[in-house]
């Protein structure tokens, strides 16, 4: 869908259809509202006060103006109450209110801005209506052929401005727009099944983002992997036939030399278990496991869109994990690319081997800071349900500078605690270490794993295991991919540049 922004008063729009906010509380009509409600006769009043319409949060209804209008309908969108609106409740709102128009098969529509109560926050009011439009209306159909033509799709948002505001709803709303299609992008890689994302289709998609401006590609193949010593990653590798690649984005928007922030994502295309093999249940969304890998992409590609004056090095171990003749087993043991061994109890702990190795190279960098992303642990899920990231580290202060941009964003973020004590738990009898230590604080073990091949960098890991596939339809999140973290670690980054 494409969202422009245009000059004049919404009420003198040609449209389908526009879109009118209401708070749940007020008394009194805005001026847009009342010149509306006049109008059409009094429309507007007589529906509220009906009863008909409450202003509920994200609650939608539609009137026909019958010609009173240049706009043939009415869709009306509650905001609850004014004292309680944040940027969460616009987005699902303006989600909500163009499905519902979709689901009329709907086309285009148009809106304004006379209902922000927060002229603080302009830029993320305009952003939130944008995104929960936009985001709202994702949907993955490039398999679908059956009733093809029963899709509907919108084709058109435009947002109605005054002379005073346009120039920054015009900025706003291109940045989000870029923003919104790396979520896109995401949602696309991780929705595609895993036939069609292996580790070289994922890595072929890693090149096209390198065509932008200031963005390199390299790509190392199982050779260089065994050449480097990447054995970690090469064990998972193993029981596939296809072949790992570990991809490199890097994008330079910031002075040459200084040191670049690096971003680490899980690339498993999918995921079996290994010899330790998955439930048959449910292993079809295994094709996710990839979500942290395709996040890292999408940020780069989003950073190079909005040209960040920041360095970046995208770092994306990506492979199947598979329980062929030469699969890894359990009792194995691995030299990673640190020079840390690591005894493989468990297979299907793979995650954890393929970071190892990553997060090491990511010190060939220097970096101002590691952040990794990973659909890591069950665990995660357990301990904090399937809509929270869970976030562990060893910096503090990126930590609070994390959960200040995931208040923001709405992706929200629970630190989980990782003390040295945990770190008891991963020490093997026969190696450095041991890629699994039981059930008991899965989600922190893991992490505590993956902290001994980050070197003396400031590091974060957020766990993403549970929003990275929302299992039923959420409010901007259609069912199936939610591209989680891609908007946060845009925030997260831009906040920093502004620092």
């Amino acid at each position: 869908m494409h969202i422009t922004v245009k000059k004049g008063n919404l009420l003198d729009t040609k449209t389908q259809a526009i879109i009118l906010a209401f708070y749940e509380d007020e008394k009194t009509f805005s001026k847009l509202v009342s010149s509306a409600d006049q109008k059409t006769g009094g429309l507007l009043g007589d529906i509220i006060k009906s009863g008909d319409f409450k202003a509920k949060p994200s609650q939608v209804s539609v009137i026909y103006t019958r010609g009173l209008l240049l706009a043939n309908r009415i869709a009306l969108v509650g905001l609850g109450r004014k004292s309680e609106l944040n940027l969460e409740k616009i987005r699902n709102a303006f989600a909500k209110v163009m499905q519902h128009l979709r689901d009329l098969n709907i086309k285009d529509a148009a809106t304004s801005f006379d209902w922000n109560p927060m002229p603080d926050q302009k830029e993320k009011v305009i952003a939130a209506v944008a995104e929960g439009a936009i985001l709202g209306l994702y949907q993955y159909t490039p398999y679908k052929t059956v009733g093809r033509d029963e899709i509907h799709e919108m084709r058109l948002l435009e947002i109605v401005a005054d002379t005073k505001d346009y120039s920054v709803l015009q900025d706003e709303i291109k940045k989000t727009k870029i923003i919104t299609d790396a979520v896109y992008f995401a949602r696309n890689l991780i929705s595609a099944p895993a036939n069609e994302m292996t580790p070289s289709i994922m890595a072929t998609h890693a090149e096209k983002i390198a065509k932008r401006k200031n963005v390199s590609c390299r790509l190392l193949d199982k050779g260089k992997l065994k050449a480097l010593g990447m054995n970690a990653l090469l064990g998972v590798a193993s029981g596939s036939n296809q072949p790992p690649k570990f991809i490199i984005l890097e994008y330079t928007g910031g002075q040459r030399g200084v040191a670049p922030i690096a971003l680490v994502g899980k690339g498993l295309t999918f995921d079996s278990g290994g010899i330790s093999i998955k439930p048959a249940e449910k292993m079809d969304e295994m094709k996710t496991d990839m979500s942290g890998g395709a996040a890292v992409m999408a940020v780069i590609m989003a950073a190079a869109d909005l040209k960040l004056p920041i360095n970046i090095v995208g770092l994306v171990p990506a492979t199947e994990n598979m329980s062929g003749g030469s699969a890894l087993k359990p009792g194995d043991i691995l030299k990673s690319y640190s020079g840390k061994t690591i005894e493989v109890l468990n297979t299907d702990a793979e995650g954890r081997l393929i970071l190892a190795d990553a997060l090491s190279y990511a010190s060939k960098y220097k970096p101002a800071a590691i952040i990794d992303i990973a659909t890591l642990t069950g665990a995660c899920i357990v301990a904090l349900g399937e809509d929270v990231i869970g976030m562990l580290g060893t910096d503090e202060q990126m930590k609070k500078e994390i959960n200040q941009a995931a208040q923001i964003t709405g992706e929200l973020v629970w630190e989980l605690p990782l003390w040295e004590s945990y770190s008891e738990l991963i020490k093997s009898d026969i190696a450095d270490y041991k890629n699994s230590s039981g059930r008991s604080g899965g989600a922190i073990t893991a992490a505590a794993f993956l902290s001994k091949f980050v070197g003396n960098y400031p590091w974060v890991h957020l766990d993403i295991a549970g929003p990275a596939w929302a299992k039923k339809d959420k409010t901007y999140i259609p069912k199936g991919a939610s591209g989680v973290t891609v908007r946060l670690l845009v925030e997260y980054l831009q906040q920093r540049i502004k620092e």
